[in-house]
């Protein structure tokens, strides 16, 4: 109940009663609900009540954690039975997720105090915990394991389809799915900064970036890597190492009580010595979890702050049109003293 208690304590700073938790990842963090998008939470000053349907009447108990109640209802019966139970409180919603006319049907039948929130359990999200960490460890370690496998496929003559698909085959055969459209952009199209998988045939001297992760049991992974076919181009040499420098000494700014915005300058000033400031078109990183791209946000100007038991990835990257493009991505959790990298694979080596 550690994170429902932490969950009323931020309510009560916001001058809040109770909350109606509708993001699935969110409904996930309270519940332990694996099958979120088909259940609701509602949490109030005395309970904590899990609602979905009848297709997950054992799943709902087996899954929920201790303090959960379940009730196992239809939406609206739901709603209606949960209405002399929340009457007259000040209730969040979460205003980025639920939709005008699910709150509608909150407002025909609850009489209560509506307020919008956002970020509230996201918040409480920020900092994972032991259990949590070992998810995510275990997802990057199986997109390693299948990142490895893969790695000797990417050769000329080889669609970008075709590695995205050994990628997505991998994590299936082994017990997990896709995080994301796996990105495969070779050649030229490496300076597409989301080029999913398209059906270019890679070329000898190409540059591909190859970016995935693995969700395995709701936790997420993310990494990228940029691999040579041949013998690269000079310029694209000197792409591939400045990104390098950048994303290591990145990697190796990592520490508590540091500044997103002051960790993603560290790598965008070494772009900027190189020439490519313009080059490096996105923030340096994101915070990974039950969502692939949470917080905390790395970025110019973010006031966000790194502490224990964040799991951020670094990924500087810089793109030239009619060149190609270079991305290094590593998973990386901050520790009491520093950091750890989660991500294993090795980066090239172009000289």
């Amino acid at each position: 109940m550690e994170k429902i208690e932490q969950l009323r304590a931020a309510l009560a700073r916001r001058g809040l009663q109770a909350l109606w938790v509708s993001d699935p990842a969110n409904v996930r963090y309270l519940s332990g609900f694996t099958h979120p998008d088909d259940g609701r939470l509602l949490v109030t000053p005395g309970a904590a009540v899990l609602y979905t349907d009848g297709r997950y009447t054992v799943q709902a108990q087996e899954d929920a954690l201790p303090g959960i109640e379940v009730v196992i209802a239809r939406p609206l019966e739901a709603i209606e039975g949960a209405a002399p139970a929340v009457a007259g409180m000040k209730m969040g919603v979460e205003g980025a997720h639920l939709t005008v006319s699910a709150l509608e049907r909150l407002k025909e039948r609850w009489q209560v105090q509506f307020h919008p929130v956002e970020g509230l359990v996201e918040e409480l999200r920020l900092h994972k915990s032991a259990d949590e960490v070992a998810g995510i460890r275990a997802a990057q370690a199986l997109a390693d394991r299948v990142f490895a496998e893969v790695r000797p496929q990417i050769r000329a003559g080889v669609r970008e389809l075709d590695i995205a698909m050994a990628l997505e085959q991998g994590l299936r055969q082994a017990g997990a799915t896709s995080a994301f459209d796996v990105i495969v952009a070779s050649g030229v199209r490496g300076a597409l900064p989301h080029g999913t998988a398209s059906d270019r045939v890679i070329e000898d001297g190409d540059l591909v970036t190859v970016d995935f992760g693995a969700n395995l049991n709701g936790y997420n992974s993310d990494m990228t890597r940029t691999v040579a076919v041949g013998q690269p181009a000079d310029e694209l040499k000197r792409l591939y190492n400045a990104v390098l420098e950048a994303e290591e000494a990145a990697v190796r700014a990592v520490r508590p009580g540091l500044k997103a915005g002051d960790l993603d300058a560290v790598a965008r000033d070494i772009l900027a010595g190189h020439g490519l400031a313009e080059a490096f078109a996105h923030s340096l990183g994101h915070g990974v979890g039950l969502v692939v791209h949470e917080g905390p946000r790395l970025a110019q100007g973010s006031e966000d702050v790194l502490a224990p038991g964040m799991v951020i990835t670094i990924e500087p990257g810089a793109y030239v049109p009619g060149l190609g493009g270079v991305r290094i991505e590593d998973l990386v959790l901050v520790t009491e003293d520093g950091y750890e990298v989660l991500s294993h694979s090795p980066r090239e080596t172009l000289a």
